[in-house]
């Protein structure tokens, strides 16, 4: 018994063809739109790429390029197969390429949800990616004349400004790092070789932060050395404090960035899934439109007659049928690979032994 039977006359056909060629077009603007939230996202994840590690968290927008991509593809195709599929004698033209056109459909779908997921499972990621980007960037912030790292202190200075924000986690990062060039350090000074002599490593470090790390809001000029010596300064007491530098790390301030963008398109790649699968009616057995498409056009060409009513259906048989009848079909097909077991098979029989005689008669 078929699953889903229905009776379609051909203006019946030729409505479902249209609706189909619609939402099929519908969905190549879809596709478009999944186009531009990728390009999107890759041009904001790139506009910081300096301050991130190489953890290849661009596969999140090229899954949402390359979808919208085949997309665009599959279905302008599909607007054309339906179109063309109300009319028998173009139907047989695309007879075979239909059920290819349903498996791709479903794979399609399968790909804008995973974008979708993708864009919400890669918080945990992206955030090792910032901590790890920032803490080199914060290394090298001082290597101004070095190639490949010139542009790092320029790019940090916009980062924590733009973002109001300071180090990597706070402030205090800037304490663990010497982002002064030895260029610009007196060594003629007693102060500055004592403190590169104290330290294990030999670097200059110090309670000082770049002056981007100012904030906007202080009612005093910003104070930027010996920060953590209230002593060391003229009325500067706790609020002072709090106001005179950004109290946010960089890494928060680029998550909380990056989460709201990949939210919004995440939900936004969501109500396109949505939109595919409840407009098109894409179940996990295939695009039922289509298939009632293809299946009442080729009882229409089994019956002979154009005008004729026709009967659509999703499965021919049942589902415990079509099942069965599929695994036999791989049962067979493993069995034209088996090789068989039987010592007897293909062995040749013994060949008798012949005996020569002194006249050079031969005897067995």
């Amino acid at each position: 018994m078929a699953v889903g039977k229905l009776t379609f006359t051909k203006a019946e056909r030729e409505k479902l063809a249209e609706v189909l060629w619609l939402l099929n077009w519908i969905s190549v603007l879809t596709g478009a739109i999944l186009i531009s939230l990728g390009v999107f996202l890759k041009v904001e994840i790139q506009k910081w790429q300096e301050v991130m590690s190489d953890q290849g968290i661009l596969y999140v927008p090229n899954t949402l390029i390359t979808t919208g991509l085949a997309a665009c593809c599959i279905n302008f195709l599909g607007g054309k197969i339906c179109l063309d599929c109300a009319d028998t004698n173009k139907f047989l033209r695309w007879k075979l390429v239909m059920m290819p056109y349903v498996i791709c459909t479903f794979f399609f779908t399968s790909c804008v949800l995973a974008g979708a997921l993708m864009c919400y499972s890669i918080r945990s990621q992206l955030e090792e990616s910032i901590f790890l980007g920032l803490r080199n960037a914060m290394r090298f912030y001082k290597d101004t004349d070095t190639p490949g790292r010139c542009y790092l202190k320029k790019t940090l200075d916009l980062l924590q400004i733009q973002f109001e924000c300071c180090g990597n986690t706070g402030y205090r990062d800037w304490f663990h790092v010497q982002w002064i060039s030895n260029r610009y350090l007196d060594m003629t000074s007693s102060i500055v070789v004592d403190r590169l002599r104290s330290n294990v490593e030999g670097r200059y470090l110090m309670d000082g932060v770049p002056f981007s790390c100012c904030s906007t809001l202080s009612p005093r000029p910003c104070i930027q050395q010996q920060i953590s010596n209230s002593s060391a300064h003229f009325n500067y007491n706790q609020q002072s404090q709090q106001l005179n530098l950004w109290r946010r790390g960089c890494r928060q301030a680029l998550m909380d960035h990056y989460t709201g963008i990949m939210q919004s398109i995440g939900l936004t790649v969501l109500l396109i899934w949505l939109f595919e699968v409840l407009t098109q009616h894409k179940r996990a057995a295939g695009s039922d439109g289509v298939r009632y498409l293809q299946t009442a056009m080729e009882n229409v060409i089994r019956l002979g007659d154009p005008d004729s009513e026709s009967d659509g259906w999703i499965l021919e048989n049942s589902l415990a049928e079509t099942a069965r009848s599929n695994f036999n079909i791989i049962k067979n097909l493993g069995k034209c690979y088996q090789i068989d077991d039987d010592p007897n098979i293909n062995v040749l029989p013994p060949v008798p032994s012949r005996r020569c005689h002194p006249g050079g008669s031969t005897s067995l």
